[in-house]
C-alpha cells in the first residue's frame, strides 16, 4: 500500500513509519510545510495527486498541549478539529479510507470501569473537546473510517512520562506520584503493528487499541523504579487534588479494546510493553 501520514515526525508516526516501510508500504509523509494541516488544497494534493493515489490515510499529527489548550483554544480547534477535518474531506474527496488517532480524554473519566467502544463520549476541557470535534468532522464526513482511541503513548523517540520520572527520581531522590488517575501506558511500536493489522480488516468503525491491562500513575512509575534498578527510589502515593492544573484530567480512562479483540487486533500487557521498551533502548531518561 501506499500511505499518506500526517505528524511523520511524531513519536507514533516515526514508529508508524518502520513497521509500515517493515511490511514493504509506500509511506508519502504529509508534513509542513508542503503540507499543513491548515491547508486543504495541499492535502488534498497530497493524498490524490502525485504520480499515484494513496491506499490509506494514517492521521496521528495534533496539538497535544493538554494544559497549553485551556490558554490556546482557538490554536487547538485549528489543528484538532478543523485541521482533522480537512484531512477527512480530502480523504472523501480522493475515496480513500482514514484511520484518525484520537484519546481516552474524550471520557470524562467518571464511568468507574473501563470504557468500550460503545460508550458515549463526555470530553473535559479544551484539548478533550477538540479531539473529540475531530471525531465528530471524520464520522459525518467520511463513510470509511477507522477512529482509534489510545492512551498514554510512549516509544523511542520523544520526552514521555518515562524519561520525565527517571529524571525527577534521579534529581529528587524521592517521588510523590498520584495514585487516583488511571490509564493505560501504550508502546507506539505496538500500536503501530496494530494499526496496520486494523488496516488490513476492511472493518470500519471505532477502536480502542491500547495495550492490555491499567494502571495508576504510582503504579507505573513504580513498575518502572523496578525495572531501571530504582526500586530504592521511596515513592509516596498522592491525589490529583494535590496537582492544580489548567486541564481538568480523569481519573479513570481506561479503555477496553473489545471491538479490535473481536476482529483478531490486540496488543500484550502493559507491563511486558514497558519491559521489552526499557530494554531496548538502556537508558532510560534520556528521550530519544
Amino acid at each position: 500500500m501506499r500511505i499518506a501520514l500526517t505528524g511523520s515526525r511524531g513519536t507514533l508516526g516515526r514508529a508508524f513509519t518502520r513497521h509500515a516501510e517493515a511490511a514493504g508500504h509506500e509511506i508519502v509523509h504529509l508534513t509542513r510545510p508542503e503540507y499543513d494541516l491548515s491547508d486543504a488544497p495541499s492535502l488534498s494534493r497530497g493524498i490524490s495527486g502525485g504520480r499515484l493515489p494513496v491506499d490509506l490515510v494514517v492521521h496521528p499529527a495534533a496539538y497535544t498541549n493538554v494544559d497549553g489548550a485551556e490558554s490556546e483554544p482557538d490554536e487547538a480547534y485549528r489543528v484538532n478539529a478543523l485541521g482533522t477535518r480537512n484531512v477527512a474531506l480530502a480523504c472523501a474527496d480522493a475515496g480513500v479510507p482514514l484511520i484518525y488517532i484520537s484519546t481516552n480524554m474524550v471520557f470524562d473519566g467518571t464511568k468507574g470501569s473501563p470504557y468500550s467502544e460503545f460508550d458515549e463520549p463526555c470530553p473535559k476541557g479544551v484539548y478533550a473537546s477538540s479531539k473529540r470535534a475531530g471525531e465528530v468532522y471524520v464520522e459525518h464526513l467520511m463513510r470509511r473510517f477507522y477512529i482509534v482511541r489510545t492512551s498514554w503513548l510512549y516509544g523511542k523517540e520523544g520526552d514521555s512520562f518515562i524519561h520525565k520520572i527517571v529524571r525527577a527520581a534521579d534529581s529528587r531522590g524521592a517521588l510523590s506520584v498520584v495514585d487516583d488517575e488511571i490509564a493505560t501506558p501504550t508502546y507506539v511500536e505496538d500500536l503501530s503493528e496494530a494499526l496496520l493489522k486494523l488496516a488490513a480488516t476492511g472493518l470500519y468503525g471505532w477502536y480502542n487499541l491500547v495495550n492490555e491491562g491499567e494502571c495508576s500513575r504510582f503504579e507505573y512509575a513504580r513498575e518502572i523504579m523496578l525495572l531501571t534498578g530504582r526500586e530504592h527510589v521511596p515513592l509516596t502515593p498522592t491525589s490529583l487534588a494535590d496537582f492544580v492544573r489548567p486541564a481538568p484530567t480523569p481519573p479513570y480512562s481506561t479503555l477496553r479494546n473489545f471491538v479490535g479483540a473481536e476482529a483478531g487486533v490486540t496488543l500484550r500487557s502493559w507491563q511486558e510493553a514497558l519491559a521489552a521498551y526499557l530494554a531496548e533502548i538502556g537508558n532510560a531518561g534520556t528521550p530519544g
